[in-house]
């Protein structure tokens, strides 16, 4: 969805809602500017749409017989910084899982760090009181949890959680949406990086370093073939895959349930028709936000940038809005962006030797040798000045400043601004 506005000298102030945190606050812009956003789409009612996916699966037998010829079954779960509607879902699937005598659960986080209390009742709802001694957190750092099943065609040593292949059925709950160098998550995500080893994680991360890894491509992507190959490497397992594309406002848009490829497939789809939005143009400002939940850190956050960066204009200023509610969230891609002075410093440095995060820090780095970088923030000033980011604490007397900053450059200014930053995708016309 975009709407473009362009107001005259004196005219009315638009106002337009800028989340922070869980508040919003009213952003007043008397610039000519468009908001680009994800799109409004109908969805149904939730319940049925679930039940309908899992009664319908795709190229695979009901999940009652997945269930039933399964001698353990191991369900994998995202983490907290998606708003994947997982305890929705096992609500729906409850009487199923409880005949089952084998059932556990993994959060598949990747490598970020594993859930709080309050974090594990948000993914898992009244089910975690029910099934927390079941509930497992994957983590990267410990090899012996390892187990090595391959190399990818890419080179990428695949060692991924020794549950998985101890479980041999699995139940995959994911949600779909652009992804910024892995095309999208979802689907095969769950497996790589989502209960991949830490070496593994940073052997593919590595890829996202490559031009052709971008929002929406697949195809020539070497992020994404690497996630393929996972697959490959997993062929023997026997996977129920359930897949989810949100709303902007996450909601249940759409559902379904069955092979994994497939799926994701379908999936992709219908997350285009949500996360897609045409953009008419450039802008030499723009304002893009991370929504709760993608604003918990900064290392998350970034997702936004990488977004808006779609839609600006070479030496312009893009300005970033999140809390950052849990700090950095990886100090290595801090730790690089500090390391030099400028930001094509830090891309030469990217280029004598990888870690993961490194690819956070190039993303950034990129925007940052042709444009200011801002941002409003719960982080403190020498942080996110380390960040190469220039901080700032109000979100009206910054977009206020970036305005006139262009006027002074002899420019007219022009917004572009992206109010769910993290989870929408400009289109150029």
């Amino acid at each position: 969805m975009r709407r473009i506005q362009d107001p005259e000298p004196g005219g009315i102030t638009i106002k337009i809602q800028i989340p922070y945190g869980k508040e919003f606050f009213d952003l007043d812009v008397q610039i000519p500017h468009e908001v680009i956003a994800p799109n409004q789409v109908i969805a149904g009612d939730e319940s049925e749409i679930i039940d309908r996916a899992l009664q319908n699966p795709i190229d695979m037998s009901s999940l009652e017989k997945f269930v039933r010829d399964s001698e353990r079954l191991l369900i994998l779960v995202n983490d907290a910084t998606r708003p994947t509607p997982t305890a929705k879902v096992l609500l729906r699937m409850r009487n199923i899982l409880r005949s089952h005598r084998d059932v556990r659960f993994l959060v598949a986080t990747g490598a970020h760090r594993g859930p709080t209390v309050e974090e594990f009742r948000y993914i898992f709802g009244e089910f975690y009181d029910e099934f927390k001694e079941n509930i497992f957190v994957h983590d990267a750092r410990r090899d012996e949890d390892m187990e090595y099943l391959g190399v990818s065609s890419n080179g990428t040593e695949m060692f991924l959680n020794k549950m998985v292949n101890e479980s041999k059925n699995i139940i995959v709950i994911g949600s779909v949406e652009p992804h910024y160098f892995a095309g999208y998550t979802g689907g095969r995500k769950a497996f790589l990086p989502g209960v991949a080893s830490y070496r593994t994680i940073e052997m593919n991360h590595k890829h996202a370093l490559s031009d052709a890894a971008q929002p929406l491509a697949i195809k020539g992507n070497p992020v994404a073939e690497d996630m393929d190959d996972a697959m490959d490497v997993l062929r023997e397992l026997n996977i129920f895959s359930i897949q989810t594309v949100l709303t902007a406002e996450h909601g249940l848009y759409a559902m379904v349930a069955g092979d994994l490829f497939k799926t994701f497939e379908i999936a992709v789809e219908k997350a285009n028709e949500v996360f897609c939005s045409r953009c008419s143009r450039r802008g030499n400002i723009v304002l893009t936000a991370a929504p709760y939940p993608m604003d918990i850190d900064l290392y998350q956050s970034q997702k936004a940038l990488e977004n808006g960066r779609l839609a600006l204009e070479d030496d312009g200023i893009i300005i970033l809005v999140s809390k950052c509610r849990d700090g950095i969230g990886d100090d290595a891609f801090l730790n690089l962006l500090s390391s030099e002075n400028t930001c094509h410093d830090v891309m030469c440095r990217i280029e004598e030797g990888y870690k993961l995060g490194y690819h956070k820090a190039a993303k950034m780095a990129q925007i940052g040798v042709y444009a200011e970088m801002w941002a409003v923030s719960g982080l403190d000033d020498a942080t996110i000045r380390k960040a190469k980011l220039q901080p700032h604490r109000d979100i009206q007397k910054t977009f206020d400043m970036a305005v006139e900053t262009i006027k002074r450059q002899g420019k007219e200014p022009y917004a572009v601004i992206l109010p769910q930053g993290s989870l929408t995708v400009p289109l150029l016309e």
